[in-house]
């Protein structure tokens, strides 16, 4: 493979990456006996696991990249702000191309691993939010039937100690935006734009979204986060998501899993049209012929004859007071 940073050389991701330097650390990976029962523990699919073995980066290109990303993620470990994703390898790489982030995050994990001992997190909530790259990597293989990963930035908050499994649903350490926090203020709550606020994230392969598991992983919320963040004061959590949108609710029935979960929040503010999140999480993918895919359950032909009468999904926007 040619030189790295030559292919990228006017990519600013790289350029990131050559401004921090080398890493004070050694980052290394397991080895080739060690790694298959790492894999297995963060839920990688056992189909990819011989792949990953095989592909295992020795090259000085990909170790230099390695480790500067590696680095970069490192060095802001516990920050709400993350770095910039890593760079793409060229379709050259062939299948490294899909997996190379991966490897990323397995040198990360002992730094993120320490991370959580150091806050008095337990094993068991560190192993179930790391879980999630498999679970991610599950996802990717079921859209595209190959194996590989695609969702860099949403594990880097995973692998940098932002985000939290509690149950059914995540929590990520965040603050309040802009039209998120103006609703707030407008709601009367002392709290506006760039106060502290929790992310509320709904995982895929997780069950059904039943009040009673999102009962319970609310419940966690005050005593985890007051433990072992005492500098943060969360008293609002934030939710962006195509099960927000209202128009659901023309569709569903009132105590349907969806619509209950929407009703634990308030809406912040009217978002823009946008069918592609509601198509990929309901049909994983979104440039299907709507006449081509399935009409099994009721969400389904409701997605489906929705977009059929010209009307539009939209991502939904809403918070609560904790």
């Amino acid at each position: 493979m040619p030189d790295i940073r030559t292919i990228l050389d006017a990519d600013e991701k790289v350029a990131h990456l050559e401004s921090i330097g080398p890493p004070d650390f050694e980052v290394t990976l397991p080895s080739a006996v060690e790694l298959p029962g790492i894999l297995l523990d963060l839920a990688v699919p056992h189909e990819d696991i011989d792949t990953l073995v095989a592909l295992r980066p020795e090259s000085a290109d990909l170790r230099w990249l390695l480790d500067r990303c590696t680095h970069s993620l490192v060095r802001r470990m516990g920050e709400l702000e993350g770095p910039p994703v890593f760079p793409e390898l060229p379709d050259s790489a062939g299948p490294l191309r899909r997996y190379f982030p991966i490897y990323v995050f397995l040198a990360v994990l002992p730094h993120v691993q320490e991370f959580h001992r150091s806050h008095g997190i337990s094993e068991e909530v560190s192993r179930r939010t790391l879980r999630d790259l498999g679970r991610y990597m599950a996802v990717y293989r079921q859209r595209f039937g190959v194996g590989g990963f695609d969702v860099v930035p949403w594990l880097m908050n995973h692998f940098r100690g932002t985000l939290y499994d509690l149950g059914r649903l995540q929590f990520e350490r965040s603050t309040l935006d802009t039209r998120t926090g103006n609703a707030v203020t407008a709601a009367g709550l002392p709290y506006g734009p760039g106060d502290p606020a929790l992310g509320v994230h709904i995982p895929e392969f997780s069950g059904p979204l039943s009040p009673a598991a999102c009962d319970a992983a609310f419940a966690r919320v005050p005593a985890f986060f007051a433990t072992h963040f005492p500098a943060e004061k969360y008293a609002v959590a934030t939710c962006h998501s195509w099960l927000l949108d209202e128009q659901l609710a023309e569709y569903l029935a009132a105590e349907s899993n969806i619509i209950r979960f929407q009703r634990r929040f308030r809406q912040a503010y009217q978002p823009a049209d946008d069918d592609s999140d509601t198509m990929l999480f309901v049909f994983g993918r979104t440039d299907a012929d709507l006449d081509q895919l399935p009409r099994d359950t009721r969400l389904q032909r409701a997605i489906i004859d929705h977009q059929k009468s010209g009307r539009h999904w939209r991502i939904g926007s809403g918070w609560l007071d904790l």
